[in-house]
């Protein structure tokens, strides 16, 4: 076994960016993955974690060579040793997004055999990389403290200057004055309101909470997803949103777009790719509270059916509210995996299916499922470059090619980036 290299500082030169926020440099015959550095750049870095394999990993602590993207950090709270917030808040945009593309062009090639230059593209209300955000989850220290994650850790950075959300959105919110444990969903909707919602500390049950490894982090993710207390402490618990002319009134704490232009801009894709014409029938999986389904209404008209597959029952009861007006639109609270494999209560079968998967992608079974139904088109959508490549795998072995590939710079200032498909056969 190799020595133990954690807290160690040597100089590195850096390579390539790779999935996760980091550059690759090598140091004695190991890779070592390297935070807050830019490619080409030689830093001096310290050793943050090392398990002994065949990598460790280390933050940038200063910059001898620099690059000429580099720029003062735009987020002062993410820097080596800070938050986990901004990983890319030392970059310029246009590197950022380079960075992104490479990522997303091996992760395509090394999980799908795909070979495709991408262009991550920029959404309208970005500006300098700053503010872009609508709605943000803090959370709460010991102490009473709201603040952001440390990188890789459960340490609580109580600096509330995180420049992703406009920076009215932490009014009033510092000091110790919230339950130590919980959260706060912290929103600015589309009417110019900001809300503040706290939500109780997930209850994790003694053997969850004594479990190791990923037994007990899986115990602690069922808890956080399961129900739990809330508490208005600014606005209200339904906050207002709105994609051209329709608007959707939505739980304060229920999913929508981070970017202030994604929601926009992905229905225009959706759009765009869909190919379908009146009467037809489309599928909107993990479809939320209804926005591709809003789209795809529209295409297949009022003889035409739209089924909304979404588990969450209030994003469900919110989708209804919001397309009261479109009888075209079925809505099905239940997981995808099941009711798509049951197949039978989403027939006939769909000319198109526009699914927007959660981080860990939508898998073999949904898309195998998919494919079974005979569909010629479907329009994927992921925000992990990593499983979306493995899923655009598995659809091209169920025979589908990537007849189309977007990819937007929805989270400026980090590594992630959206990215969309279109698969034909």
């Amino acid at each position: 076994m190799s020595e133990n290299w954690t807290g160690q500082t040597f100089e590195a030169d850096l390579g390539k960016p790779g999935h996760g926020g980091f550059v690759v440099a090598r140091h004695e015959g190991r890779v070592v993955f390297v935070r807050h550095g830019l490619p080409g750049e030689r830093a001096l870095v310290r050793v943050t974690e090392d398990k002994g394999g065949s990598f460790a990993r280390a933050d940038a602590i200063s910059i001898l060579e620099a690059s000429p993207h580099r720029i003062d950090p735009t987020c002062p709270i993410a820097g080596p040793g800070g938050a986990g917030c901004c990983d890319y808040s030392h970059a310029d945009l246009q590197i950022q997004r380079e960075m992104k593309s490479s990522v997303v062009r091996e992760q395509l090639q090394r999980l799908a055999g795909v070979e495709s230059d991408v262009d991550v593209e920029e959404l309208p209300g970005t500006g300098d990389g700053t503010g872009w955000r609508t709605r943000v989850r803090l959370a709460v220290d010991d102490n009473g403290e709201a603040g952001y994650h440390g990188y890789r850790s459960n340490k609580i950075v109580t600096d509330l200057r995180c420049t992703q959300i406009e920076q009215r959105a932490y009014d009033g919110l510092a000091g110790p004055q919230w339950t130590p444990g919980s959260e706060l969903q912290v929103v600015l909707d589309s009417a110019g309101a900001t809300h503040v919602v706290e939500i109780s500390a997930p209850t994790v049950s003694k053997a969850g909470r004594r479990a190791p490894g990923r037994r007990g982090a899986t115990a602690r993710r069922a808890a956080s997803s399961g129900p739990r207390k809330t508490r208005v402490a600014l606005g209200s618990d339904t906050v207002l949103e709105r994609v051209g002319s329709r608007e959707w009134a939505l739980s304060a704490t229920g999913f929508w777009q981070a970017h202030r232009g994604a929601a926009q801009a992905y229905s225009q894709v959706v759009r765009d790719w869909a190919g379908v014409d009146s009467g037809a029938t489309a599928w909107d999986l993990y479809g939320g509270v209804g926005v591709f389904a809003a789209v795809l209404a529209d295409l297949v008209g009022p003889t035409g059916v739209v089924e909304s597959v979404e588990f969450s029952a209030q994003a469900v009861k919110d989708g209804r509210a919001a397309l009261s007006d479109l009888g075209q639109v079925r809505f099905h609270s239940e997981r995808v995996e099941k009711i798509v494999g049951a197949a039978a209560p989403l027939a006939p079968a769909p000319g198109v299916v526009v699914l927007d998967p959660p981080r860990a992608g939508a898998g073999r079974a949904v898309v195998e499922s998919i494919a079974s139904t005979g569909t010629e088109r479907v329009i994927h959508i992921g925000c992990d470059p990593a499983s979306f490549g493995r899923d655009i795998g598995l659809y091209l072995e169920q025979g589908f090619r990537l007849g189309g590939l977007r990819a937007f710079d929805a989270f400026p200032q980090t590594h992630h980036v959206e990215c969309v498909a279109l698969l034909e056969r």
